[in-house]
């Protein structure tokens, strides 16, 4: 079933996406055994950029949309090494505040490819005393669900929403994570989201299991990904499924955050389907795209 979702009272698509989160360092640590507790395991061990919010940052911006990112790093040389990194790509790091010690996740990948993350936000957690200048010539304002889960952070992010809704700007925000949602607690998580009133929700398949999601949150267009499956996307008007890319995938982290990207950069309030498709296709390139 095709449908056109309108969101007419909502600014054009050609304002500003703003994301708002992390922006830390990954230590990717690769196994090819299985570790040796209590001593010694091969390992290849690289440090690289991520943080959710940041990552929908950089594909945005290399996709060529204007993109701001908000939040706040150490004011570690780590910290400025990053930000320059994200600039580069041509996200607006202007607003980002620098102070304490930059976060770092450590990303422990198995011979099955599986992977375990090891979480330490440091500074990320810390942002506090937001103003309204962030969101001058925003259209979208994007937030994953980490950004929700702790103080000041998640009063931050809870008094940007309000403000973007004041001033007619989208909110999109992506659910991130099941622990997140058993740390807390399917019902409050759902209760949350409702109360937020996002415009686009993102879930995967797992993430959309454990908050009971079946159909369109609240008025919420609602993607839920599946992977190499089709997405679906739910709205008022009804439900649509949209096939994926075939790719050979050199590494997941942070294709659905390319997903997100590719979405909210593609006219979704007027073909909600066609900008499936494009972030369907961000997240490919991301799985083709070799790490180091």
């Amino acid at each position: 079933m095709g449908f056109t979702y309108r969101l007419t009272a909502l600014r054009s698509v050609s304002g500003v996406l703003a994301t708002l989160g992390d922006l830390v360092e990954d230590v990717v640590i690769r196994v090819d055994d299985p570790v040796n507790v209590a001593s010694d395991t091969a390992a290849t061990i690289v440090r690289r950029r991520g943080g959710s919010a940041a990552n929908v940052a950089e594909t945005a911006g290399r996709l060529g949309h204007e993109t701001r990112f908000l939040g706040q790093v150490g004011g570690d040389a780590i910290g400025a090494a990053l930000l320059s990194d994200l600039a580069a790509s041509g996200v607006d790091t202007s607003f980002v505040r620098r102070d304490g010690r930059t976060g770092t996740i450590v990303v422990l990948v198995d011979p099955s490819g599986e992977r375990t993350m090891l979480t330490d936000r440091g500074a990320s957690s810390l942002l506090d005393h937001p103003t309204v200048e962030w969101l001058t010539g925003v259209s979208t304002l994007h937030v994953p669900m980490y950004s929700l889960a702790r103080d000041p952070l998640a009063a931050t992010t809870q008094t940007l929403i309000e403000w973007a809704h004041e001033r007619a700007i989208a909110v999109s925000i992506d659910v991130s994570s099941v622990s997140l949602i058993d740390d807390v607690g399917p019902e409050r998580v759902y209760e949350l989201l409702v109360r937020l009133s996002p415009a686009v929700l993102f879930a995967n398949g797992e993430e959309a299991a454990a908050l009971g999601i079946g159909g369109p949150v609240s008025d919420a267009m609602t993607v839920i990904k599946h992977g190499a499956a089709p997405a679906v996307i739910h709205t008022r008007d009804g439900r649509c499924d949209v096939p994926a890319e075939s790719v050979d995938v050199h590494d997941t982290t942070g294709a659905g955050d390319a997903f997100a990207a590719g979405f909210l950069t593609s006219g979704w309030r007027s073909d909600a389907q066609a900008a499936c498709r494009a972030g369907h296709s961000a997240a490919a390139a991301s799985l083709m795209r070799p790490r180091p």
